[in-house]
């Protein structure tokens, strides 16, 4: 009897124990940080998921859509929802962090309270101590710090959801900017997708109305092309071969032998943040030229060569005058999206219809997006524009602030409905999104909205995208010319309407246009 309760004593302490060594070994692996450990992690971001769901689900049964104070209160659910959500995302940094950036970068697709509170990690990521990085730097290339850069400036260049960028010199003189990942972002990787993983479905079985399956689903395929920054070089060269065309475009050239999986260095490209206004004016940079090249750059990435880097929000986009022109250099290739030649070919038509006001090809093209059902709203998301607009011709209305305040109204009245079609469309789509979300806000913060020229340049990419596309099938010299001059005839007409929408903004027409207007009033 005695013997049994020794060897029940000694077993207690040796789980004690075991479980003591456990908790010693994870917390020397997490640099004694009890918080950084994947079970705190994953509590934390329980805690903050269930609260959010309960919190809808009690205010919302407590409110009625009639009453007048329901869309002050939906808004103050969305708010407290939003900040318990960046508190946690704080709080786990790394992966977490990048998912709310995510957020924070779809303006027109979600209620503006998410997207503004969300939008402060944009540009306030954590960073790292200077010397965690130069752990990361000396285990990856194999020598000091001092060895390989004749100087590394303390303070970074900016700081990201999962890297910072430092000025440094290399021994020769030439100035780089080096590119370091946080020291715990990809040990917390694997835990946080599947954190992630495990919420958004937990919550979409407790809630059927909330589903976020897509953003899950979306870490965790494109987080780990992210924090493999030999694959980001490969995709810098790659996008500087194929659009070597633009004069206008700068992409930084790679330094191979002191680049690794966590380390990238790279060409220093002088500049200011593409949402720079002042910057702009001092040094006498067009903002219309700006975004007419982003706008033709990112129409030939999406419609005609398939390969979209997306990831144009401000601090990756910067704009330098040179004695060749203005540059756009582009930065941050980490994440880009393939898409297939369906999905593309199918997008352009779906464009062109749009461009069209084409009603029965929108809701055709639509529905090989998943969305028939949902056309119109799908449209609106796509444009940034009212049904309004979109059925009457985008092209041909501009856009005025009582539209912007309806869309805005319409992301947090249509939450239900907007967050179903993210969950529909293929999964390619959604990253475009994104991308076209991102360019939208540069395009708000330079004051400028998408006009009769944008759809102009958009117009040319899908057109010749898809005589690209039917030229690959035609297999007679006679298909090959017919496909060719039917092309060169939409280009042509693209053309005509392009110069009469000159003519038509030219200050003299304007001038006896306002003439005629007085004398017939």
């Amino acid at each position: 009897m005695r013997s049994r309760k020794l060897l029940l004593k000694l077993f207690r302490i040796g789980v004690i124990g075991s479980s003591v060594a456990g908790a010693v070994f994870l917390l020397q692996q997490n640099d004694w940080n009890p918080s950084s450990i994947g079970a705190v992690r994953f509590g934390r971001a329980a805690y903050a998921a269930v609260r959010v769901a309960v919190d809808y689900k009690l205010t919302k049964r407590m409110l009625d859509p009639n009453d007048p104070s329901y869309q002050k209160e939906t808004s103050n659910l969305h708010l407290r929802s939003a900040l318990r959500l960046r508190d946690m995302c704080c709080a786990n940094g790394g992966a977490f962090i990048k998912v709310g950036q995510h957020i924070g970068s779809l303006e027109y697709l979600l209620p503006m309270e998410y997207v503004n509170t969300m939008k402060v990690l944009l540009d306030k990521a954590p960073e790292s101590k200077l010397e965690d990085l130069y752990r990361v730097i000396e285990e990856d290339l194999g020598l000091k710090v001092e060895d390989l850069f004749s100087s590394f400036e303390p303070r970074p260049l900016g700081a990201a959801s999962l890297a910072q960028v430092h000025r440094a010199t290399l021994k020769d003189g030439q100035v780089v900017a080096v590119k370091v990942q946080h020291p715990m972002v990809k040990l917390h990787s694997y835990v946080d997708i599947k954190t992630m993983e495990f919420l958004v479905h937990t919550m979409a079985w407790f809630f059927p109305d909330f589903q976020y399956i897509w953003l899950a689903e979306e870490t965790k395929k494109n987080l780990p092309k992210e924090l493999d920054f030999i694959q980001e070089g490969h995709n810098c060269e790659r996008v500087s071969r194929m659009f070597k065309k633009f004069d206008f475009l700068k992409i930084p050239k790679i330094y191979w032998n002191l680049t690794s999986e966590r380390v990238l260095t790279m060409e220093f490209c002088e500049g200011g943040r593409v949402d720079n206004l002042e910057y702009m004016r001092e040094h006498h940079i067009s903002v219309s030229e700006v975004t007419k090249n982003l706008g033709k750059l990112y129409s030939e990435m999406i419609f005609v060569q398939g390969y979209v880097h997306c990831d144009p929000h401000p601090g990756n986009v910067f704009v330098n005058k040179t004695p060749q022109g203005t540059q756009v250099i582009l930065l941050d290739h980490g994440l880009y999206q393939m898409l297939t030649d369906d999905f593309r070919m199918n997008y352009s038509k779906l464009w062109i219809s749009l461009i069209n006001a084409d009603v029965d090809g929108i809701k055709k093209y639509a529905e090989a997006m998943n969305c028939g059902n949902l056309h119109g709203l799908f449209a609106c998301m796509l444009t940034a524009r009212s049904w309004k607009a979109v059925s009457a011709g985008i092209d041909k209305h501009e856009f005025s602030e009582a539209e912007g305040q309806e869309i805005k109204e319409n992301a947090a009245n249509y939450f239900i409905e907007i967050t179903d079609i993210l969950n529909r469309v293929p999964r390619q789509m959604l990253l475009i999104l994104k991308t076209n979300d991102v360019l939208r806000g540069i395009e708000s913060s330079l004051k400028t909205r998408a006009n009769a020229t944008s759809f102009i340049n958009m117009s040319r990419c899908c057109v010749r995208a898809l005589a690209q596309e039917e030229l690959k099938r035609c297999r007679t010299l006679y298909c090959k010319l017919r496909v060719w001059t039917s092309q060169h005839s939409q280009l042509f007409k693209i053309s005509l309407y392009e110069f009469y929408m000159w003519c038509v903004s030219t200050p003299l027409v304007l001038y006896f246009t306002h003439r005629k207007k007085q004398l017939y009033s």
